[in-house]
């Protein structure tokens, strides 16, 4: 294989990942679409597990979303065994379900891998670049999803690892050239009817003309900075949560001098835990309301028949 520069820098990024990180099962997963992304990650991958003597799988899902998606599958199959992987399954889903189809295509494709891990402990590297790292912030932005939203994607994330966050698309698809591999151009990342696509080919470009330049490695310098901000907020309200919790309820007390910043990220953990599926923002402030706002008002109702009350200076969430 030739070791060009952009093979180097992704098999690097690779390399880097897993001295973090490597499994003492000794079992990798790579999910590849056939894209050059997903495809020069599995080049670079099989020459590293090789060496390191791990076994590798590999794993292409199969969405069924476009005509002859099951030859673009195989045909993603064929070029990792040629890379050297002795074992590769094709997963077919079934996509379905609210929020639309990119939104039902990633839970299904997620839970598709996670049911297909091959070892407890094994990793599954995915093949996100800086540029879809980029994308997501403006997603989250545009959305008004909140800090963790815009703070992106996680490099490492066990089952979840993507090696090429750090890693421009550019180089992705320079790689498979040097190595003589043939990506499949998905026409679903063309598609104005995507809301990612139209971010790639019109948003992202007019960003970067002007602001000349630097605006993908800005937007994942930004997520990374937010997302240890974050954390740092995650493991205070875990602190707090521990104080507070008492035989599933909320103490009050424990909570009231908190941040509303901590407060909430306290109840969205709470709230998840007790079984709410769907929480939004506006649940979320409802519910913080009957500690930061106490004027004896009656509960918040959410998703799935929850009510949230307070009384006797605890939150309680029962079924009604």
């Amino acid at each position: 294989m030739t070791d060009s520069q952009a093979v180097a820098e992704v098999r690097r990024a690779v390399r880097t990942l897993l001295d973090e990180y490597e499994p003492a099962s000794g079992v990798l997963a790579v999910a590849v679409s056939g894209g050059a992304d997903s495809l020069a990650l599995a080049a670079a991958t099989a020459q590293l597990a090789a060496r390191r003597g791990l076994t590798l799988h590999g794993l292409v899902v199969d969405h069924q979303l476009q005509p002859g998606s099951a030859d673009v599958a195989g045909r993603a199959a064929k070029q990792l065994r040629a890379l050297g992987f002795p074992e590769v399954r094709v997963l077919e889903v079934d996509v379905r379900g609210p929020g639309g189809v990119e939104a039902a295509a990633r839970r299904a494709r997620y839970a598709a891998l996670r049911e297909a891990l091959p070892a407890p402990d094994s990793l599954v590297l995915l093949g996100h670049t800086r540029d879809d790292q980029a994308e997501t912030v403006l997603l989250g932005l545009g959305r008004g999803s909140g800090a963790r939203s815009i703070a992106g994607m996680r490099r490492l994330d066990p089952p979840w690892a993507r090696p090429l966050l750090d890693v421009p698309r550019a180089v992705t698809a320079a790689a498979c050239a040097d190595l003589g591999l043939d990506p499949w151009q998905d026409p679903h990342n063309a598609d104005p009817g995507f809301a990612r696509a139209r971010l790639r080919h019109e948003v992202l470009p007019l960003l970067e003309d002007v602001l000349q330049g630097g605006v993908a490695h800005a937007l994942a310098r930004t997520a990374a900075q937010l997302r240890e901000d974050a954390d740092a907020l995650d493991a205070i309200a875990a602190e707090v949560r521990e104080r507070a919790g008492k035989e599933g309820e909320l103490d009050v007390a424990e909570m009231a001098g908190e941040p509303p910043a901590v407060r909430r990220r306290v109840l969205r953990r709470w709230l998840l835990d007790t079984g709410v599926a769907e929480l939004t923002d506006a649940h979320l402030r409802a519910v913080d309301a009957l500690i930061g706002e106490w004027r004896g008002q009656g509960g918040v109702w959410l998703p799935g028949g929850l009510e949230v009350s307070r009384a006797h200076g605890r939150l309680s969430a029962r079924q009604r």
